[in-house]
């Protein structure tokens, strides 16, 4: 079994998210977590692919050249992609209010981009899911920002909190991969990883 040969490494999990973290566990691995302060800056003119993959790869910069024998380390970044912009957390109420109102009865790309690293090798790929919500009412935007507070969140929304509920009306792609992490292909590329070390 994949999860058996992953355990047999030291993973370290570079993610303060504790959706990602609940869903690796979930998934079975075993993991410890790294909690740094990273800059989750970008250049201007990238793609919603670009952007995600350059933070997460930023990310792992602070791993390179420091993770041990036996270690592996994932990073990862999950955007939003609306309009051909990146719709990042909120910095306040009414950011978060004006983020949801771009949403509200359009679609949207979630893609989340990780990085695996060991000492001598690193592997990268991106996941990604549109979405589409309804339209929604002033109140109803206005209440779930009231009461979820979600300005740790890319979009300012979790998929799985009742906003998700009552206005997704879409989803093409991994569920998974718009909570925070597609776990799915990370299990699979993690398997693949360890076979090649």
């Amino acid at each position: 079994m994949i999860t058996g040969r992953i355990n047999k490494f030291k993973i370290i999990l570079a993610s303060n998210s504790p959706r990602r973290q609940q869903l690796l566990r979930e998934a079975g691995i075993n993991f410890e977590v790294a909690v740094l302060d990273y800059d989750e800056s970008f250049p201007p003119g990238l793609t919603g692919s670009e952007t995600a993959m350059y933070v997460a790869k930023q990310k792992a910069s602070f791993f390179r050249n420091k993770v041990k024998a036996g270690e592996i380390v994932i990073t990862a970044d999950t955007i939003v992609w609306c309009n051909n912009k990146v719709l990042g957390k909120p910095s306040d109420a009414r950011a978060a209010i004006d983020i949801l109102n771009e949403i509200s009865g359009n679609s949207h790309e979630v893609i989340t981009a990780v990085v695996i690293l060991s000492g001598d090798r690193e592997a990268s790929f991106y996941e990604s899911t549109k979405v589409t919500f309804e339209s929604m009412t002033d109140e109803e935007i206005s209440y779930y920002v009231e009461n979820f507070k979600p300005f740790d969140k890319a979009g300012a929304y979790g998929i799985q909190e009742w906003i998700g509920i009552i206005g997704c009306s879409r989803l093409e792609g991994s569920y998974f991969n718009v909570v925070g992490l597609p776990v799915h292909r990370l299990y699979t590329e993690l398997g693949k990883f360890v076979e090649s070390l």
